[in-house]
């Protein structure tokens, strides 16, 4: 059985900025106001459940606050390069050079920030830090760029 939440009908969105390195258009800094999709496929409990929506909700909003009107770096990239300097980021990116406020940015553990790998991070987020019970066979997170254009990340357990 599948049970999803759709972030659009329940308000698991953020916005952010991010730049997407050597990409012809997506190089250059840019935002988006996404939305997060989420599926849990397994078999119901005792109550007839997959899992409680309230739990998950919970956990999918916790992960986006961070997330909300951030400037998004992949602190994994061997592309771009990240020094922090008297409480700035300064990055460096394809001959570009930008200066940030460190409050205002977001380093993630991945080597882009593109929809498809901050999917497969908060897939793999959800199934580490949430006490999923041992029904469940897999967690799908989907990430909207825009209407219509959505990446999506299955986390397999």
């Amino acid at each position: 059985m599948i049970i999803e939440i759709d972030g659009g009908h329940t308000g698991i969105r953020f916005s952010s900025c991010h730049f997407i390195p050597m990409h012809e258009k997506c190089s250059r800094l840019h935002g988006h106001s996404y939305i997060v999709r989420m599926r849990l496929e397994g078999e119901p409990d005792e109550n007839g459940m997959v899992m409680d929506f309230v739990v998950l909700k919970r956990k999918l909003r916790s992960m986006i606050d961070e997330m909300d009107h951030k400037v998004l770096l992949p602190a994994g990239s061997k592309i771009v390069k990240i020094e922090e300097k008297e409480g700035s980021l300064e990055v460096m990116s394809c001959g570009k050079r930008y200066v940030f406020p460190a409050e205002d940015v977001l380093l993630l553990d991945i080597p882009t920030t593109t929809a498809e790998e901050m999917a497969r991070m908060m897939a793999e987020k959800m199934a580490r830090e949430t006490d999923l019970p041992k029904t469940i066979k897999c967690v799908s997170i989907g990430l909207d760029e825009e209407r219509g254009q959505t990446a999506w990340y299955t986390k397999v357990l």
